[in-house]
């Protein structure tokens, strides 16, 4: 996966300088080709696509997501021995998804986090085409906190982003990190929606889940990161006069929720964290940090934007590495 500071290599990354008359290229849009439907199904889903769009509460990666695991039900959907007519018939219905999440499980083995959301988008698929949702049990969740970066893969981390030269992508890093925001939050962000000060500043959130809106202190790190950004390397970038967007990719425009993501992805492969990290961990070191350090759950909600306090609680959960170190305190005889 390469981004702006792709290293050929092994020396430093390379990125934007002073001199802003050549950004960097952004990286190239990648992924899995759709799983093939046959023309009927495909305009099932189109039909489906279009009544998504129209969910002005739903950002562009939910969008999508919905869509790629509706398209991954209606293949399974295409080859399976199902009774009835399940897109017609509420009981077919019925069967078939209680038999699609069966194969998720046994088949597909995928996690019970990955099935729930994969029947999430099932339910609202069969919602929005108008036969309801299905009678269909989630998955009961094993509980824990949320996956954050441990002590030595923060400092990596951060350590990462301090000698990454292009400030933007500084910026794209650590704003999730200082600030909590999501990926799909931070693209969105406009140059007005920072507000900046020799002291103190903040960051204003207007998009994200349910289009709350929230304010969110800065932290002086990210601080002095956003005041070279916007004063110092933003006003040579295309684009820069004419568009509105506080992060532009070298078109000009703005950059969209799959770049930051490789971007972070190439600056985690620098960093020499494991494959599976995702843009969403750093959003889950902040909320984790606050809590387990005592800050009131009320505050950190309202930081992070969550509706409900039950998913901040979350944070003070166990983590897998808590579990780790409860084992290794059980005495040995040697």
């Amino acid at each position: 996966m390469t981004s702006d500071n792709a290293q050929s290599d092994g020396a430093q990354p390379r990125g934007s300088t002073s001199d802003n008359t050549q950004p960097p290229a952004d990286p190239p849009r990648r992924g899995r080709r759709p799983t093939p439907l046959p023309p009927d199904l495909e305009d099932v889903l189109a039909r489906y696509a279009g009544e998504l769009a129209k969910a002005t509460m739903l950002d562009a990666d939910t969008l999508r997501a919905y869509t790629s695991r509706v398209r991954g039900y209606l293949a399974w959907l295409d080859q399976a021995d199902v009774d009835g007519d399940p897109l017609r018939e509420a009981r077919a219905r019925d069967g078939a998804v209680r038999d699609f999440r069966t194969h998720l499980q046994t088949v597909a083995e995928r996690k019970p986090t990955t099935i729930n959301t994969t029947l999430a988008a099932i339910s609202d698929f069969y919602t929005r085409t108008g036969l309801g949702p299905p009678d269909v049990t989630r998955l009961d969740l094993p509980q824990g906190a949320p996956r954050a970066l441990s002590t030595k893969d923060t400092t990596r981390w951060l350590r990462a982003v301090e000698r990454w030269l292009n400030p933007r992508d500084r910026v794209i890093a650590l704003i999730p990190f200082y600030a909590g925001l999501r990926i799909g939050e931070t693209v969105a962000l406009n140059t007005t929606d920072v507000q900046l000060s020799a002291r103190k500043g903040q960051i204003i959130v207007r998009s994200g889940k349910g289009r709350r809106y929230r304010g969110v202190p800065l932290h002086a790190v990210l601080r002095e990161q956003l005041a070279l950004w916007i004063n110092d390397e933003r006003p040579g970038w295309p684009g820069a006069t004419t568009s509105t967007a506080l992060l532009l990719n070298r078109r000009g425009g703005r950059l969209t929720s799959k770049g930051a993501t490789d971007i972070l992805a190439a600056i985690a492969g620098d960093a020499g964290i494991p494959d599976d990290f995702s843009p969403h961990v750093l959003r889950h070191c902040f909320g984790t940090t606050l809590v387990r350090d005592g800050n009131d759950l009320v505050i950190v909600a309202e930081l992070m934007g969550h509706a409900r306090l039950e998913t901040t609680r979350g944070y003070a959960l166990p983590t897998a590495a808590d579990r780790q170190r409860a084992i290794n305190s059980l005495p040995i005889d040697r």
